[in-house]
């Protein structure tokens, strides 16, 4: 039984409840703010479906089967997604879908950036970004030790994965054949559908997933935001030009023989040009000059520069912050004589074999043979078959990797297919690979030229020769190659002799 007492503090209590309340509110800290940042950044972070048909480079004139790839993304401003390269290159088909949504929504790239794995997507659906606002971006880069969480969807699940980890190593890497960039390690778990999910610290994205180290644990890479804006920047005029670099090769300056060789004392600290890139005067660079300020930054003996925050990278970091008309200042010592140069940089780096960056192979078929020029895509895939790389030994495959063409236009053609089934190939061996030399002892500069040899050709025979001890000579004659042309395309199920820019040429008059 209650005394009148109790009831009456009880009663009292009751009605003082709902003020408390309000006071209790007013004076307590929001409730669970990492969890309630979790949630917002969460809601902002997409899963990429991908529906990829990448070439085939041993048989151009078609595509691989469809397979499907996932990844990750996020909102940045402008209602769009950021997302990898290697998510969505080659992709027929992309739709997103955030976190606890039941529906998938179709996007389409804006631009993309193969060689620094960056790709921004639009939707085709923007109310999907009403209540999913931008991430915020990090103004500056974290420091070793911070702490990292890592938002995406790795395989293993459906929902969103969130780890935690550290920044390991910043460093400016090579991304691709043609570029560099900052690049972060972390230590955070990371694996497959990770990619294009962002790095988060102090409630802001610090970079964007990017890759693992395979074999290797708790190695992952993040596409730090200096880098992210500098690709959003390029954009700003509609088009993706690319980043200022320089390609010419170098060599340290660690050796007391070459000091001594350069004629520089202990002193003298810098970077020694080793080859100069490209032909010409374009380059004011020499064998053996030493390259000792980037700007107004010293270089070390190792190629390096100091940034503060005890930071040491490669100085070629710097040239995309000093750029300017597509030049760079550097300063060499040339034959014991300090100069002042200015050294062009460009966007690109054209190579005689090619990188496709994302796009696909040009190819033409005569009679039971399919020409193809040589990429580094063709050249990663020949690994896998019987020919392999040794098959380019002695060959400007092998020997010119790296060059830049010796004249505008110049390509290295080659038999991408073994011989298509016909007659006419009876008793020739499998040319699959063999680099191109000439076609009646015409010397082949590129694809177009060998397609337009063959459509001017008004010999009896047709000959090709081709590079290395490994290629015997084809004979063929022309008449009966014109012929079986056709019924070959039909017989394989090939829609067409060529890629839109060989069959322009075999039209041409």
């Amino acid at each position: 039984m209650h005394t009148p007492i109790v009831l009456a503090s009880a009663l009292f209590l009751a009605l003082l409840a709902p003020a408390w309340s309000d006071a209790l509110a007013a004076e307590a800290p929001p409730a669970a703010p990492a969890e309630a940042s979790a949630d917002r950044i969460g809601n902002s972070v997409v899963q990429v479906f991908s529906t990829r048909r990448d070439p085939d480079f041993v048989k151009p004139w078609s595509k691989q089967s469809p397979h499907e790839l996932t990844g990750s993304g996020v909102i940045v401003e402008g209602k769009r997604i950021l997302t990898n390269a290697h998510v969505v290159t080659y992709a027929s088909q992309i739709q997103v879908q955030a976190n606890h949504a039941g529906d998938k929504v179709a996007a389409s790239v804006v631009a993309v950036a193969p060689e620094i794995d960056l790709a921004l997507l639009k939707l085709d659906d923007e109310s999907f970004f009403d209540s999913r606002p931008a991430v915020g971006r990090a103004g500056t880069l974290p420091k070793v030790k911070d702490t990292v969480m890592v938002y995406g969807f790795p395989t293993g699940g459906t929902s969103l994965s969130i780890t935690k980890g550290i920044v390991s190593r910043i460093e400016f890497a090579a991304y691709s054949s043609s570029q560099s960039g900052l690049r972060i390690q972390i230590d955070a778990a990371i694996n497959h559908g990770n990619s294009g999910g962002p790095a988060i610290a102090d409630d802001k994205m610090v970079g964007l997933v990017f890759g693992q180290l395979g074999g290797a644990q708790n190695i992952g890479y993040i596409i730090p935001c200096e880098e992210i804006e500098l690709f959003l920047q390029d954009l700003a005029d509609g088009k993706y030009d690319g980043k200022p670099a320089m390609f010419d090769d170098l060599q340290t300056l660690e050796n007391p023989a070459l000091r001594a060789f350069l004629k520089v004392d202990k002193s003298v600290q810098g970077i020694v040009v080793n080859l100069p890139y490209g032909k010409g005067s374009s380059n004011p660079l020499k064998k053996w000059d030493l390259i000792t300020r980037i700007g107004g930054t010293k270089i070390d003996d190792q190629g390096m520069v100091n940034l503060g925050n005890n930071l040491r990278v490669r100085f070629q970091y710097l040239i995309q912050k000093l750029a300017k008309n597509g030049k760079v200042p550097l300063t060499v010592i040339r034959a014991g004589k300090e100069l002042s140069l200015q050294l062009p940089v460009s966007t690109t780096r054209p190579m005689v074999v090619a990188d496709l960056a994302g796009k696909y192979p040009s190819y033409f078929i005569y009679g039971p043979l399919v020409f193809s020029n040589a990429s580094m895509q063709f050249v990663g895939a020949a690994s896998g078959w019987n020919r392999g790389a040794s098959g380019f030994i002695g060959t400007p495959v092998m020997s010119r990797f790296l060059d830049p063409p010796a004249f505008d236009g110049e390509e290295i053609v080659l038999v991408s297919s073994p011989f298509l089934p016909h007659k006419l190939a009876v008793g020739y061996s499998n040319p699959a690979g063999h680099v191109v030399t000439a076609v009646n002892h015409i010397p082949i500069k590129n694809l177009g030229h060998l397609v337009q040899v063959l459509r001017d050709a008004r010999d009896e025979f047709i000959t090709v020769d081709f590079a290395g001890h490994a290629g015997e000579a084809l004979v063929f004659a022309r008449s009966e190659m014109s012929a079986a042309t056709e019924e070959i395309l039909t017989d394989n199920g090939i829609r067409a002799q060529g890629s839109p820019d060989t069959l322009k040429v075999w039209s041409a008059k």
